[in-house]
């Protein structure tokens, strides 16, 4: 007779399990098929593998689980209603089990299940007083209650998955060999399961502990290449999940470090280093403190370096923080005009670049940059030779904007349209905000020519 197993008779084991022999069937088909696979393919088959093993064995905890209903109140968790195993305090106070209120919050709520209170952040803090009560009135009740608890959550995640969690930030602090097998190992965990990237938002040591191999050297010149691109890669990681951005950003190092990635040794790193940049800075006050930090002008000059496989992410950084306004004077001071409109007659990232751009030109001291850069003509050919809405759109906003504050560029907009007519197909075929653009400049043109011939 077979062996009842947890998943037989419980519909989320069975989808979980499912999902597991799925992925478990994948990465052995890479590894039989390929002669070239990767040792980390077989890393990945071990433990999904392990996974399954523990999702298959039989819960040890049966005779808890059944008594649940029969225990004190405040031992029961309030969202599954069942005798807490992992008890947790949420910043309100109140305390629940941890893979539920982790269920909870990694649906997208911010409130205090019980009190409906606003939470100020989302770290779990271990309620050891609970935790030692349980354990104590199942002893009296006759039942296990180990200390070690081996439970699955949805996610994926066992007491040993914690445990390894907590092995491999402690490695990161010894030597060179024991940190570079740590931070690949890291790397794989976090890129693979959110509740690996969850785990580094519950303490407030842990994403420190990570960085900790490269806050000790303020060049980076003798930081291993591969280990800060793991270590890097690991933290792009993280600021995935919506939870851990703001507490990414404010951690003091995380800034400085990345900074120095975008100068790293590897293309991987600093491409890595750009779009965590851009990751974090998808919350408005991340915008802020990472142009306060300083970061704005390395980003500029990655840009400007050109490498083909860092260009997109850098561009969408810099397109990220200028969104608020106040970031966009530091862009100018900084050189972002001149790097930009390079790029952009190189044909590089045309269309997006235009849009920061655009965005820039807000400020005054942009609109004289493009001046002395020779923007103008730049813009011109763009609107006539492009086939794309998008970038005309912009060129035309941008030229705007410079002719309302130089009024000696009407010269060249008045060559531009003698010769190819190019503002005057814009007002008729552009899109509606190219349209109205184009038709301002030609009625401040006509006017400003109906003024003349009167005087």
């Amino acid at each position: 007779m077979a062996k009842t197993g947890v998943f037989d008779s419980d519909p989320i084991s069975m989808v979980r399990a499912a999902e597991l022999k799925k992925e478990l069937q994948k990465l052995v088909n890479s590894i039989v098929d390929h002669e070239d696979y990767r040792t980390e393919t077989i890393d990945q088959a071990n433990d999904t593998l392990r996974a399954l093993k523990e999702l298959r064995a039989p819960k040890q905890h049966e005779s808890v689980s059944a008594a649940a209903p029969s225990c004190p109140e405040e031992f029961k968790c309030p969202l599954s209603k069942e005798l807490m195993r992992d008890p947790v305090i949420l910043c309100t106070g109140q305390t629940y089990d941890r893979p539920f209120i982790n269920k909870w919050l990694e649906t997208g709520n911010r409130t205090c299940p019980l009190t409906q209170q606003v939470l100020s952040h989302t770290d779990l803090t271990p309620n050891h007083l609970i935790r030692e009560m349980i354990s104590h009135w199942c002893k009296n009740q006759g039942l296990e209650f180990p200390d070690q608890i081996h439970y699955m959550d949805e996610a994926g995640i066992t007491s040993s998955d914690h445990d390894r969690f907590l092995s491999l930030l402690e490695k990161l602090s010894l030597a060179l060999p024991e940190q570079r097998e740590a931070a690949k190992e890291l790397r794989q965990l976090t890129k693979r399961t959110s509740s690996f990237r969850a785990l580094f938002g519950e303490s407030d040591d842990a994403i420190p502990q990570l960085l900790s191999p490269l806050s000790g050297n303020k060049s980076g010149t003798s930081v291993h290449p591969e280990l800060q691109e793991d270590v890097i890669t690991t933290l792009l990681n993280l600021s995935i999940h919506d939870n851990n951005k703001k507490r990414v950003a404010e951690t003091p190092m995380v800034i400085p470090l990345l900074m120095e990635a975008l100068r790293g040794v590897t293309i991987a790193t600093r491409a890595n280093a750009a779009a965590t940049l851009f990751t974090l800075s998808a919350l408005d006050c991340n915008k802020v403190l990472i142009v306060k930090s300083g970061a704005l002008k390395p980003l500029l000059d990655l840009l400007e370096e050109g490498n083909p496989l860092a260009m997109k992410d850098v561009a969408s950084a810099i397109f990220n923080l200028c969104l608020v306004h106040e970031n966009r004077a530091r862009a100018v001071k900084d050189g972002a005009v001149r790097v930009i409109l390079n790029k952009i007659r190189e044909g590089v990232l045309v269309n997006e670049l235009l849009a920061v751009l655009a965005m820039l030109c807000s400020h005054q001291g942009a609109i004289i940059d493009m001046e002395e850069q020779g923007g103008v003509p730049c813009l011109l050919q763009i609107i006539r030779e492009s086939s794309c809405e998008r970038s005309k759109e912009n060129c035309i906003a941008i030229l705007h904007t410079i002719c309302l504050y130089d009024r000696t560029k009407w010269k060249e907009v008045k060559d531009e349209e003698s010769s190819y007519g190019t503002i005057s197909k814009l007002a008729k075929d552009g899109t509606s905000r190219a349209k109205r653009k184009a038709n301002s400049i030609l009625e401040r043109f006509n006017r400003a020519v109906n003024l003349t011939h009167t005087a």
